[in-house]
C-alpha cells in the first residue's frame, strides 16, 4: 500500500499572506501527483489557526497572520480542493507545524511506502516527515523535492538535507 501526503497546500501558502512564486511554480506538480493512480491513499494536512494566533508561540516567532480557520487563505486553491475530493483525501487540520494524528493514523494502516508533497518544505514538510520517520521506522518514506516548496530556496536545500540525514529519500 502506497500512501500520499499533501501537507498544507493552502492559499495562504501558495500565493496568499506566506505565498512564494515557488510555490505557485511547483502547484501543478503537486495536483498532478494528487491526481495520479499510484497511490492507494492520499491524505492532506491543512494548518489552522484561529484569530488569536498572533499571542500563540508560532505567532510570536512567525508575526503574519495566516491560515485563520473559514478564510480564503485557509482554503486550498480551487485544483488542489478538486483533486483531494476526486481521491477521497482524508483531511487532518492541525494548528501546529506536525499532525501527530495523521503519524499516529499511519502507523495503525502500516502502509509499505509513504509519499509527501507539500509547502513549507523548512517548517512543516520536514516536521511530518520526521514525525511520520519515527512512528514508521521500517516504513519508506520519500519527498517529492519538485513538488514542494519552502520559505526560501536556501531553506529547501537545508530541509532536504535534513531529512535526507534521516534516511528519508529525496527524489529531485
Amino acid at each position: 500500500m502506497k500512501a500520499l501526503i499533501a501537507i498544507d497546500i493552502q492559499n495562504d501558502f501558495v500565493s496568499g499572506s506566506l505565498g512564494t512564486k515557488e510555490a505557485e511554480a511547483a502547484l501543478a506538480k503537486m495536483v498532478d501527483e494528487i491526481n495520479s493512480p499510484k497511490y492507494d491513499m492520499v491524505f492532506a494536512t491543512q494548518d489552522t489557526h484561529d484569530t488569536n494566533y498572533l499571542n500563540t508561540l508560532e505567532g510570536k516567532y512567525l508575526p503574519v497572520v495566516h491560515c485563520i480557520k473559514g478564510t480564503e487563505g485557509w482554503r486550498f486553491p480551487k485544483s488542489i480542493e478538486e483533486a483531494l475530493h476526486k481521491r477521497n483525501a482524508k483531511i487532518f487540520e492541525k494548528d501546529t507545524f506536525g499532525s501527530l494524528n495523521l503519524a499516529v493514523e499511519l502507523q495503525k494502516l502500516a502502509p509499505e511506502e509513504i509519499v509527501l508533497i507539500g509547502i513549507c518544505t523548512d517548517i512543516c514538510v520536514v516536521t511530518n516527515a520526521l514525525l511520520l520517520r519515527t512512528h514508521l521506522p521500517n516504513t519508506k518514506i520519500t519527498v517529492l523535492a519538485q513538488a514542494c516548496a519552502a520559505t526560501t530556496i536556501d531553506k529547501q536545500k537545508e530541509a532536504l538535507d535534513v531529512m535526507a540525514s534521516c534516511q528519508i529519500e529525496i527524489e529531485k
